[in-house]
Formats: C-alpha cells, sequence, structure tokens
C-alpha cells in the first residue's frame, strides 16, 4: 500500500457517546504522524455529495465531553448501491485522500467494505453503537453510557415502584441484542430480564410474577430489550393484563440512551480506538476494525464483525437468575 499522506473520517448510522472523542484521536494522531486529516460531514451522504473540509488540532478542541457527533450523521440510500460507492471513491480521490476511518456499527462496516471490495479505497472501521453487538471487540463505542444513561433511570424507577407498590415494565434499546438490558437489568435489580437472546413465553412470566407475590415482593422490575420476542414493552404488559389480570406501568427510555456526556470508560476506548485506527492505516492495514479486546487492541476483517454473532456473557445470565430471586 502507498505511503498514507491524507486520512478523512466519518460518523454513520446511529450516533453514540463518544464518536466525538474518537473523532479528536483520529484527527490529533494524523496530524501528530505527519498526516493530513479531513472531516466528512453528515456520514455517507456527505461523502457522495462532498462535504469535507480539513481539521486541525483547534477544529476537535473542547469535544471530549460531548455527545453526538460534530461531524453530523445519517442514513445514504445512495450509498447501498455500486454507483454511490463509486461517487464516493471519486471525490475521496479528488481530494487526494488515501485513507478513510468510519466510525460506525455493523450496516456502516458494510459500506466501508464494499468501499474497499469495489473501489480498492482503504477504509479502517471503529465501532461505535450504544447496542455492543459488534463481533469482535469486548465494548463499542456509547455503550457504557448508554447502560448508565438506562440504569440511571432504572433506579428512580425502582423508587416509584417501590412507594406505590407496583409492577414497572422498563423497555431499553437492543433491537437485535440485549447487552443494555442485560447489564442496566442486572445493575438495577431487576426481577426479570427480557433480551431476544433467550426465549421466554407468557406463560412463564406469568408464573415468575405470581412467585414474587408469593414470596412478599410488593413491587417489581421486569427491564426488556426492544426486540425481544415476546414484543415491546406496551406489548408485555397489554399481554400480561389480559391473561393474568395484573396490572403494569411501563417505562419506554427511547433515544435517552444516546445521547449525554461519554463516561470516562467510553472517552478512553474512543480515543484509544481512534489513535490506533490512525496508526493501522499507516502500517498498511485495511479493510479491518480496529477493537478492544481482553484489554489489548485487536484488529478484525470487516466482514467477521458481522458474520460471527457476538455472544451475551452467559455467566451473567446465570448471575442475575439467582441474584433476581
Amino acid at each position: 500500500m502507498a505511503e498514507i499522506k491524507r486520512i478523512a473520517v466519518l460518523t454513520s448510522g446511529g450516533d453514540a457517546p463518544g464518536m466525538n472523542a474518537a473523532i479528536r484521536a483520529v484527527v490529533r494522531t494524523s496530524l501528530a504522524e505527519g498526516i493530513d486529516v479531513f472531516g466528512i460531514t453528515n456520514g455517507y451522504e456527505g461523502l457522495i455529495s462532498g462535504e469535507i473540509m480539513p481539521l486541525s488540532r483547534r477544529s476537535v478542541s473542547n469535544l471530549l465531553q460531548r455527545g453526538g457527533t460534530f461531524l453530523k450523521t445519517s442514513r445514504c440510500e445512495s450509498f447501498e448501491h455500486e454507483a454511490g460507492r463509486k461517487r464516493a471513491a471519486d471525490v475521496l480521490k479528488e481530494w487526494n485522500i488515501d485513507g478513510l476511518v468510519v466510525i460506525g456499527g455493523d450496516g456502516s462496516f458494510h459500506g466501508a467494505h464494499a468501499l474497499y471490495l469495489e473501489q480498492k479505497t482503504n477504509v479502517i472501521g471503529i465501532p461505535g453503537t450504544i447496542d455492543n453487538d459488534i463481533y469482535g471487540t469486548d465494548l463499542t463505542i456509547g455503550y457504557d453510557t448508554a447502560v448508565s444513561t438506562a440504569l440511571d433511570s432504572i433506579d428512580k424507577i425502582r423508587d416509584t415502584a417501590a412507594s406505590h407498590n407496583r409492577l414497572f415494565i422498563v423497555e431499553v434499546m437492543g433491537r437485535h441484542a440485549g447487552f443494555i438490558a442485560l447489564e442496566s437489568g442486572i445493575c438495577g435489580g431487576a426481577e426479570e430480564i427480557l433480551v431476544p437472546e433467550t426465549k421466554k413465553t407468557m406463560e412463564d412470566l406469568g408464573g415468575l410474577i405470581k412467585t414474587w407475590a408469593r414470596t412478599g415482593k410488593t413491587s417489581s422490575l421486569i427491564v426488556v430489550a426492544e426486540g425481544d420476542e415476546l414484543g415491546n414493552a406496551h406489548d408485555i404488559a397489554k399481554e400480561i393484563h389480559t391473561r393474568f389480570h395484573i396490572d403494569c406501568h411501563v417505562c419506554v427510555l427511547g433515544h435517552t440512551q444516546r445521547g449525554g456526556s461519554p463516561t470516562s470508560t467510553d472517552r478512553l476506548l474512543a480515543s484509544r480506538l481512534g489513535y490506533h485506527s490512525v496508526l493501522a492505516l499507516k502500517d498498511g492495514k485495511t479493510d479491518i476494525m480496529v477493537g478492544w479486546m481482553n484489554n489489548a487492541i485487536s484488529y478484525v476483517p470487516l466482514p467477521e464483525t458481522w458474520e460471527k454473532k457476538k455472544p451475551l456473557d452467559e455467566e451473567l445470565l446465570k448471575i442475575y437468575r439467582i441474584l433476581s430471586l
């Protein structure tokens, strides 16, 4: 691979707290290595339309504590087609950009991989998604903050549930993965946690609720990932009322989990991954994700990040069942 002289960075897909810290690390590491660096606004859509600007050290000042992404993000239908990706590659060539850092989730990585295959663009992925569902990294940027945000709400809901002797169902994000639900549920003392990776029936749930009542519980909390097979929180509450004549109060946390100032864990992770993404490009690596596994940097081929399923921690599943009794 030719020497890397100019790098561009973009954020794509859903925003996640810590993306700004990753951009900052890419920019300042590039400049420290003598590489010019550019920001692409509005994700792949901005790349296709040429929304590119040079970045300096001062361009990324005062960003560490800010949620979201100052480069903005979007979902780009045009980039799903080869013609759109060809236009994106042409724009990079017009700017003499040698390497592209993409911060996002598996959809963003699909696009980066296609850009590499079809146009031979040098690409590095940084996992930025609150869902933590990317294979090849123990943590994704934004996950720790999302769990902390969910837990703060769960603690407050627990207070009112106890005060009024109520059953609450709290819905957290996680369309295909239950990482946020499992961790926030354990830390919030949930009596039950419903995630897409495990199977529960309404009969199972009804039996558990009745058991809680027999053992003297006066208030209970169920945390459910939005993608659970039993449905969302409102669906489950309605079914519990219909089948078992038990009233449930519902709280959907929604997009509050995406926002807010990133935790120290997310800031540190983003700084590390941003730093190593630049070094990876400089060392001739491409079509990979830079991740964090077993307290060390990992390099994973982009296709593996979506072809392989990242499992929930089986020990945590056992722990929550014991501690929730």
